[in-house]
């Protein structure tokens, strides 16, 4: 199963079979359907989608094969090209556009690519519309517009730059305050877009950059996951080169890691955490972040007066909590910064300026501000699935065995116990169970993890 489609959009591996893969005949059918939910729900006489891409070697194909369907659907497209998925969520609105498409498979390997579909607002569809699309899709409900009612394509390059100040712009960020601590800072892009767009931010702040994999080629160096296991090289670089820190992005720069600037890992849960804690010192208020997430974020945030709150996974549900809850920061501890502020989406460049921000206003480095906040430590594994594993039926079991336990299941299970959690949920987006623990120690929340991963092995049978 290497086609999913879900409420984070329609995701494949290129090549192999219709239906079973994002083939261009998938790319065509689901660009065909988004474009037709767009038609079905406005009574606009001609409407707009802004499209962008991440730097993958099947990106201008699919970007070629989305935007020319739109247009045969009668629908304009202003296109970015190569692009970031903040950058695209930004320039719906400012485009007064009907909604965008985002050609990444984020974190995934270079053979994936998909489609991410966002609303007017530049946000993520909720499951209620991402289902009608796949009906639509499944019933292949297109009506195509005829030649004299073509959409017609205007190309914008522009976007990386505005949306660079755009961050610049907002009232917590200092560039001034940036500058004046002439920071030093390896940048590690993937050989995506983040490979451009990052460094330019930070030249615009004064920061000296050493760059790393910033070739926008598509031909990632290392799993593009900002995991501790495929950064060997920037924990190396940031050491010899005697950096304060190092950044590293996805290929389409929605999730954000640093490295201290003792070449260990800042840990991608604590980047939120940080962004946090100086957003909040500032303008306290609520969070929000899901329920995979670190404790460490309740903890920063009852510190500064505020309420924490969990959602299910995925960047719509946070969002939502967000906004039923006032929430003045969010987002995920995959890395992902949602600061209204801005805009209802996750954005490393937002996070990048932040952290840089509130460290310029500090008398520390980098590994020392990791010290200071509440110490949790994570492990996250994952089993693959086959067709025979009945994922509902291990969960229901695992809701059961530890019923007197403290219990949410609006998101798979996720267990909390006194001082560490557990958290099995079903992907979104891969063909796996994650199953997430986190404990005082790392030898705890490995443990933790072994004792469940063993656990559902059984039940599952394999």
């Amino acid at each position: 199963m290497t086609l999913i489609k879900s409420i984070s959009g329609i995701r494949g591996t290129i090549g192999g079979k219709v239906g079973d893969n994002l083939t261009p005949v998938d790319a065509v059918k689901f660009a065909s359907a988004y474009g037709t939910f767009l038609k079905q729900n406005s009574n606009k006489e001609k409407l707009t989608v802004v499209i962008g891409r991440d730097a993958r070697i099947s990106g201008p194909m699919i970007h070629n094969l989305v935007q020319n369907t739109l247009v045969g659907l009668g629908i304009n497209v202003i296109d970015l090209g190569l692009s970031t998925t903040p950058t695209v969520e930004i320039a719906v609105p400012l485009e007064k556009a009907d909604g965008g498409i985002i050609l990444t498979a984020s974190h995934n390997p270079k053979q994936w690519n998909a489609l991410k579909l966002l609303n007017a607002k530049g946000e993520f569809l909720n499951g209620e519309d991402g289902a009608k699309i796949l009906e639509i899709a499944e019933a292949e409900a297109f009506d195509f517009s005829d030649v004299d009612s073509l959409g017609e394509v205007t190309e914008n390059n522009a976007y990386m730059d505005i949306h660079i100040d755009e961050v610049l712009n907002l009232p917590l960020v200092d560039a001034d305050a940036v500058a004046k601590r002439k920071f030093k800072v390896v940048v590690d892009g993937v050989n995506s877009s983040g490979g451009i767009i990052i460094p330019k931010l930070l030249e615009q702040m004064g920061v000296e950059v050493v760059e790393l994999y910033c070739e926008p080629n598509g031909h990632f160096p290392h799993n593009p996951e900002p995991l501790k296991e495929h950064l060997g090289d920037i924990c190396k670089l940031v050491l010899e080169e005697k950096a304060d820190f190092g950044i590293v992005v996805d290929p389409d720069v929605d999730r954000l890691a640093f490295i201290s600037n003792d070449g260990e890992m800042f840990g991608e849960e604590y980047t939120l955490v940080a962004c946090a804690d100086y957003v909040l010192s500032k303008t306290p208020g609520n969070t929000v972040s899901n329920m995979s997430s670190s404790r460490a974020l309740r903890d920063i945030t009852e510190k500064h007066g505020g309420k924490y709150q969990a959602s299910a996974v995925g960047e719509v549900n946070v969002v939502t909590l967000m906004k039923e809850t006032n929430a003045i920061i969010g987002g995920e501890g995959n890395g992902g910064i949602i600061y209204p502020e801005s805009h209802y989406g996750r954005d490393s460049l937002v996070g990048v300026a932040l952290f840089l921000t509130h460290l310029a206003s500090l008398d520390m480095t980098v590994a020392e501000l990791r010290a200071s906040y509440p110490q949790y430590f994570m492990s996250k594994n994952k089993i693959e699935l086959t067709p025979q594993i009945d994922v509902d039926a291990i969960l229901k079991a695992m809701t059961e065995k530890y019923g007197n336990e403290d219990i949410t299941t609006i998101d798979g299970v996720k267990i909390d116990f006194p001082t560490e959690w557990v958290h099995l949920r079903k992907s979104n987006t891969e063909p796996i169970i994650r199953i997430y623990t986190e404990a005082p120690t790392q030898q705890e929340a490995d443990v933790l993890a072994e004792r469940f991963v063993s656990e559902i092995k059984a039940i599952a049978g394999i």
